[in-house]
């Protein structure tokens, strides 16, 4: 569960009192702001007249919940709009989604926030993709979206990867970028959109308990190359709950080597722990045997990367989530390989005769498997509020990572670039 995650040992003697509020689902808002109906955990105890008359008095303070979004489409991480959501609770759970347009990221998240769908007149707490935006090629999610479930989980909901339809808003007649992702200098679009996904990759495995890493299809491995990036590139991004107000003072992780020396004493660094779904999958790629190939080539692919082995509280131990085909002997199973999922394709409907799992089981399945998952912890205990504080903190070590400004500098100078990228323009001007 999550509060095996969150930073509150079972050695506390003393666990943090149940949370009050939690966000309200879009359909329980009205013009803008949120309704009576708001969800509190405490409801089903008998919380009283007191109780009511708290939910009023903070219902007024509450901001709409559109305007909740983490990091905004100006590229800057907002803490004041989410911030009355959250408590000094230590006992949560972070988990973030990241992965090209069109894959599932929001279906997935809604899963996870526990939304029933069958429920008459409730939106899903993460916006879907309708038919008429993807005519438009467009996109649903700006940035990052967050929301909280009833078992303490904060989902973060992110805007697509590789996607044409960011890159066409974020693209000048010129060619350069509207967008600022690295203190001010001027970039073309094409390489602003390329660090924008690095910059949010390693956002969401620096300050995400869980990371979801969501791809295309059984062959699509773009993701894979992506996240090999921002485990190369996050070096030097500190823990989390090791941040200091003095450390938000000097941002710059590069220009103070005292500071920097100070924030990586002890070799404090962190990384979520990513479970690497593929979505849209035919039966005949979810064989038991595709399915060995597919774990195989995903643990060649990390061999040497950190995202194969992360810390669970004082010990080191490799996660294991994997959506096992029935008849999938346990002998094939190697602990020691990288964390993968496979969801079928949508149409796929539920029958006692299926060969393998439907769509919707194995979407159940996924969320069991989070809230289950025995993740990686922040250094020190830490609450939701000092949690979200924290994260902007890291968002300005992100973009002002010299490391990551190197590499931006590498691929300005690479032909190799501007000759893979031209294609996605060409897209980008077509949307």
């Amino acid at each position: 569960m999550a509060g095996a995650t969150g930073g509150a040992g079972s050695s506390n003697p003393s666990p943090a009192p149940a949370p009050k509020i939690l966000l309200a689902k879009p359909g329980l808002v009205t013009t803008g702001s949120v309704s009576s109906k708001l969800i509190r955990s405490g409801a089903a105890g008998g919380g009283g007249g007191g109780a009511e008359d708290e939910s009023v008095s903070l219902r007024s303070r509450l901001p709409p919940i559109g305007s909740l979004n983490l990091l905004s489409d100006s590229w800057e991480f907002h803490t004041d709009r989410f911030l009355p959501f959250l408590t000094d609770n230590t006992d949560f759970t972070v988990v973030g989604v990241i992965g090209p347009p069109g894959v599932g990221k929001s279906t997935i998240m809604n899963e996870l926030y526990g939304f029933d769908g069958s429920s008459p007149g409730m939106l899903p707490p993460f916006a879907i993709q309708s038919e008429d935006i993807r005519a438009m090629a467009r996109h649903c999610t700006v940035g990052i979206e967050p929301r909280i479930s009833a078992e303490r989980l904060i989902l973060l909901d992110t805007q697509p990867v590789f996607s044409p339809s960011v890159l066409a808003e974020m693209m000048r007649p010129d060619g350069s970028s509207t967008i600022s992702v690295l203190g001010g200098e001027s970039l073309s679009s094409e390489l602003a959109h390329e660090l924008m996904g690095i910059q949010l990759g390693v956002l969401l495995a620096s300050i995400c308990h869980i990371l979801l890493v969501i791809s295309d299809g059984v062959h699509d491995i773009n993701m894979w190359r992506l996240m090999l990036t921002v485990d190369l590139l996050k070096h030097g991004i500190p823990d989390l709950s090791s941040l200091t107000p003095s450390h938000s003072q000097n941002s710059n992780l590069g220009s103070d080597k005292e500071g920097k020396d100070k924030v990586l004493e002890g070799g404090e660094e962190y990384l979520a722990a990513p479970i690497f779904v593929h979505t849209k999958l035919r039966d005949q790629d979810i064989t038991p045997r595709n399915f060995v190939h597919l774990r195989k080539a995903l643990a060649q692919f990390f061999s040497s990367s950190t995202f194969v082995k992360e810390k669970c509280g004082n010990t080191t131990k490799e996660h294991l989530v994997s959506s096992v085909p029935p008849n999938m002997p346990s002998t094939d199973l190697d602990s020691t390989l990288p964390n993968l999922f496979l969801v079928p394709c949508k149409s796929k409907v539920d029958s006692p005769r299926a060969q393998y799992e439907s769509y919707t089981s194995m979407l159940w399945k996924l969320r069991d498997q989070v809230l289950s998952m025995n993740c990686p912890s922040f250094a020190r205990t830490i609450s939701e509020r000092d949690w979200l504080r924290n994260s902007a903190k890291i968002w300005e070590l992100v973009k002002n990572s010299p490391i990551i400004a190197e590499y931006c500098k590498t691929l300005q100078s690479s032909g190799m670039f501007r000759r893979n990228k031209r294609e996605l323009g060409r897209n980008a001007r077509k949307a």
